[in-house]
């Protein structure tokens, strides 16, 4: 551990500013937020560029950083192929899912079940979701507070607070998820999309920072070139093909599986289409997530790799991991980047998973308070609650989502094996969520019953395999499947029973009509966004001269300090990019002797 750089006070000062400016972010988007359109969706007006950074962003989490990477540096460039894969995922979206989401006319996620299948479906779904929704969260939050706790040195140790005794891995998780609760709570959807930007753009610029930087020390002052080529030779074989589960064509396909699922039906999707104006714009959002997905995760794949060769025996490093490799992406970033630099790093992997959080907080307080609350008010004769009302009961559940999402990760770090937990909890219980809405959008002419039905048998088949303990060797691979699989041939079988006359399918019917009909454009819609750049180019400058301050903090010999001139310098092009497209397009001029005639349309 002698090589790597500790934590310093200037690295905890700059993980304190960030906690500082996603807390101003939810004070200024709550500002924006008028009624329960705004809180839930936007209210339709986030420009597709913020609307599409925020979905990208909100792919990655601490897993990715974690788990991925090491999962990267055990397989080596057959990585590429499973964490590029978004790319096919969000092109599907883009010519097919997006439009369809944006024509579906709904103002929370679940109430897509209510249109397609019945409300019973949606109280299904709310009943049997919000447990796991609250275990993802405090998995995700788990994982998250390892990393983070272990880099800052404060994962041993017990600290007294407020009477009771805390280890450091749990007082880590109570903060970090403390400040996730206010900031989600203040602001709604527009609180997770501005802080996704912010995230965005410290995710991009230490991305490429670690990637010239781990290569040019493996080139030994030699350039660029010579740690590519030092990587060639020195990897282990085959590291360059597919191999490992990257060589598996059952893996891969149930990976496809997954990944088609999580970046078209997944409720937080949803809810990124439904934010942004029109259609046009829901389709932008997809092409540039997908171009985010193919590029972006090149810019931490290689490092990886290259980590392999300066750590081929990571273990002795990282000894208290159950899998050291996981630390690849740390370890680099310990011992290659000076501090301040430091402290933006464990930025960037917290916000990716404080904005992965936020949207699970969203969706879940979307449809406890739009499809549960007021429903349930109804049909006990109470009158429609106002938006003030349903905000505020959204706000609380959110707050009661966000402490119990704390205590899961308080109880998982009990039970050990969070990894492993997390690949489990991800194919149990996503494919029978996504696949009858999957299938559900595709084909509509099934009886109100079959959402229910497939789900409930997505969920038998997998929890019947698991039971039984078939295909050890091949969990994750045997849960995707035999939850799809059963989850297609109940929903074709249901088609079977379905009746055009069912009162029933009336509402279905009429939502067929709405996916075929393509959404006006409301021309006095007023345009969001152009003070948000603004917002956002501030915060990239503010960034950006406190890593310039920092180049005067003690560094070693392998991290310059001048990678926080080279970091400040990129964030100021940031933030300039980000003003100039702040700027209000220039309306043409129009001689004044020039006459329109009434007769012409002015569209």
């Amino acid at each position: 551990m002698s090589r790597f750089n500790t934590v310093n006070a200037a690295d905890y000062a700059l993980i304190a500013l960030y906690f500082g400016v996603v807390i101003f972010v939810g004070w200024y988007s709550a500002r924006k937020t008028k009624n329960t359109d705004d809180y839930f969706k936007g209210g339709g007006k986030i420009p597709w560029f913020l609307a599409g950074v925020s979905n990208w962003v909100s792919g990655f989490s601490a897993f990715m950083f974690v788990a991925a990477a090491g999962f990267t540096y055990r397989n080596g460039l057959g990585a590429a192929v499973v964490f590029t894969s978004a790319t096919w995922a969000y092109l599907v979206g883009a010519f097919y899912f997006a439009s369809r989401w944006r024509r579906a006319r709904i103002n929370s996620p679940l109430e897509f079940l209510t249109r397609r299948y019945s409300s019973s479906t949606t109280y299904f779904y709310s009943v049997t979701a919000v447990v796991p929704q609250i275990i993802g969260i405090g998995q995700g939050l788990y994982i998250l507070c390892i990393f983070v706790a272990t880099a800052l040195g404060f994962a041993g140790g017990s600290h007294l607070v407020l009477g009771f005794t805390f280890s450091g891995l749990e007082l880590t998780m109570i903060t970090v998820g403390l400040v996730m609760i206010a900031y989600t709570v203040v602001g709604g959807l527009w609180a997770a999309v501005l802080s996704d930007a912010v995230q965005g753009v410290i995710i991009l610029v230490t991305s490429l920072i670690i990637f010239p930087v781990t290569f040019l020390h493996l080139g030994n002052g030699a350039g660029l070139g010579a740690g590519f080529s030092r990587l060639w030779h020195e990897a282990p074989a085959h590291y360059f093909g597919l191999n490992g589960q990257t060589g598996q064509p059952l893996f891969l396909l149930c990976y496809a599986i997954n990944v088609l699922l999580g970046y078209n039906v997944a409720w937080w999707q949803v809810q990124r289409y439904q934010s942004v104006p029109d259609e046009r714009s829901a389709r932008k959002m997809a092409f540039l997530c997908a171009g985010l997905s193919f590029f972006g995760p090149l810019l931490w794949i290689l490092p990886m790799m290259g980590a392999r060769v300066l750590f081929p025996d990571i273990a002795t490093l990282w000894p208290q991991f159950k899998a050291p490799e996981e630390a690849s992406y740390v370890s680099l970033a310990l011992m290659l980047l000076p501090h301040g630099m430091i402290g933006f790093v464990v930025a960037a992997i917290l916000s990716a998973t404080l904005g992965q959080a936020s949207d699970g907080f969203n969706w879940l307080a979307a449809t406890t308070t739009r499809d549960i609350y007021v429903p349930l008010r109804q049909r006990a004769g109470l009158p429609v609650p106002s938006d003030t009302h349903q905000m505020r009961v959204a706000q609380l559940t959110m707050l009661v989502i966000g402490v119990l999402g704390i205590v899961s990760a308080l109880f998982i770090a009990k039970t050990g094996g969070a990894f492993d937990f997390g690949l489990k909890y991800y194919s149990l219980t996503g494919p029978g969520f996504m696949m009858p809405v999957l299938l559900g959008m595709i084909y509509r002419k099934t009886p109100w019953w079959s959402g229910i039905a497939s789900s409930t048998a997505a969920f038998v088949a997998a929890f019947s395999f698991l039971a039984a303990g078939a295909f050890p060797a091949h969990v994750y691979e045997r849960n995707i499947l035999s939850a799809s699989i059963a989850a297609t041939v109940v929903f074709v079988l249901s088609a079977f029973f379905y009746r055009a006359d069912d009162p029933r399918s009336a509402e279905c019917r009429r939502f067929d009509t709405d996916l075929r009909t393509p959404v006006p454009i409301d021309p006095d819609m007023p345009a969001g966004g152009l003070r948000d750049y603004q917002m956002l180019a501030l915060v990239s400058v503010l960034l950006g001269v406190v890593l310039l301050a920092c180049v005067v903090l003690p560094s070693s010999p392998l991290a310059s300090p001048l990678i926080n001139v080279v970091a400040g310098g990129l964030l100021f092009a940031i933030g300039g990019f980000l003003w100039r497209a702040s700027r209000p397009a220039k309306i043409p001029f129009s001689p004044p002797n020039k006459a329109v005639s009434p007769l012409v349309s002015n569209e």
